[in-house]
Formats: structure tokens, C-alpha cells, sequence
């Protein structure tokens, strides 16, 4: 449910975090396909070591729906082995690749005609896809209107007495759609800033409070 106090501290907060760090552009991918398996990818790791691993796939011309079938689990897992759990990596990989053939031909134009509520329980029965991934895909890959939660997220609005810190997955993200204007465009922009403003400021370990462009907010 809106509050109105809720509704002016968040866009309060996505305003200034923009006028700091500008556009984001995110999710840094050529296709949506390369969107959906650095959304993979990233689980448990940082960007940094999943932009090895796509190099690494890109390098063999493999990243595509039917390069990525034709190769073993072993061969794939050793290709995305900078992205750390590579062999349940490639296993989540080849779970979404049955179900993207199985449902939509492989035709990423054709999934995201689906409904974003018929395609997020779709993609939630996938082994090893969770809320956090299935909604990365939807906003960054499909263009869906849905707010990405990550660890990020939560620290930062639990610092901030926005989320509680045992805050569930869908509680916050029930804060974020039910005060924001429900704009793909917004909810991308603004989880991108989150990102930069928790890798950089809000750290787990050693914030940098006091020159946080939240700081007072």
C-alpha cells in the first residue's frame, strides 16, 4: 500500500542519487539473450568476474540459445569458470535453455509478448532461478515494470529505516511498486543507481558515510 511520506523519501532519494551519478545504462549487454545468462552468471559473484565469462562464451561464438544447447555441461561450465559454482552455473544455464525451447522456440521476442505475471511464475519454476534473477531477466532482458530487490537494496533502505533488516524479498519489493510510478524505465534506472551507490558507498564493511550522497537525505 502508498504512503505519501514513503512515495516522497523514495523519489526523493532516486532524484538525487540521478543528479550524482547520472544515467547508468544498465544492463551492459548486446542482446537481451547476453542479459538473461549475466543475470545467471551474476549470482554469487561480482560484474567483474561475470564480464570474463561472457568475453570467455563470446570468444567461441557460443552466446546464443543454440550455442549454448550444443555444448556439454563440462565444456560450458570450464567456459564460465571465472564466475565462480560454475558447475551449478552451467546447470541453471541449461535449465533455462530447456525451458526457453520448451516454451518459447528460443524466440526472446515471443517470451517477452507474455504477460509479466504469467512469465514470472514461468521463469520461478525454472531450478535455480529466484526472485531476484527472474526479475533482473524481466526488467533488463524483457522490459517488464518490475523492481529488482538485491543485497543492495536491502542495506541501503534498512540504513536508511526504509526496510526492515529482515525485510523478505517481497516485502520490499511490494515498498518500492506500491510507491513508485510503475515505469520500466524508472525501476531500471533507479535499481542501476543502487547498485553504484551500495559498490561504492554503502559497503557492507566500512561505509563512507559521511561523504554518501544520501548522507542527511
Amino acid at each position: 500500500m502508498g504512503s505519501p511520506d514513503i512515495k516522497r523519501r523514495l523519489n526523493r532519494i532516486f532524484l538525487r542519487l540521478y543528479s550524482v551519478f547520472g544515467p547508468q545504462h544498465w544492463w551492459p549487454a548486446d542482446s537481451g539473450f547476453e542479459v538473461i545468462v549475466g543475470a545467471i552468471l551474476t549470482q554469487n559473484t561480482n560484474w567483474s568476474n561475470v564480464e570474463k565469462a561472457i568475453r570467455s562464451l563470446k570468444n567461441k561464438k557460443c552466446l546464443n540459445p543454440r550455442g549454448l544447447s550444443r555444448l556439454s555441461p563440462d565444456k560450458l561450465g570450464n567456459l564460465i569458470k571465472s564466475a565462480g559454482y560454475y558447475n551449478i552455473k552451467a546447470e541453471r544455464l541449461k535449465n533455462f535453455l530447456k525451458f526457453f525451447f520448451d516454451s518459447y522456440s528460443a524466440d526472446i521476442k515471443r517470451m517477452g509478448s507474455q504477460d509479466l505475471v504469467t512469465l514470472r511464475k514461468q521463469l520461478l519454476m525454472v531450478k535455480g532461478i529466484g526472485p531476484e534473477t527472474a526479475d533482473s531477466i524481466l526488467l533488463y532482458a524483457l522490459h517488464k515494470p518490475v523492481f529488482v530487490i538485491d543485497a543492495y537494496t536491502k542495506r541501503i533502505f534498512s540504513r536508511h529505516h526504509l526496510l526492515a533488516e529482515d525485510v523478505t524479498y517481497e516485502q520490499a519489493q511490494d515498498i518500492f511498486m506500491g510507491n513508485l510510478k510503475n515505469d520500466k524505465n524508472m525501476f531500471n534506472e533507479y535499481h542501476a543507481l543502487l547498485v553504484k551507490l551500495g559498490k561504492d558507498y554503502c559497503r557492507k564493511q566500512n561505509p563512507k558515510c559521511e561523504s554518501c550522497p544520501l548522507h542527511g537525505q
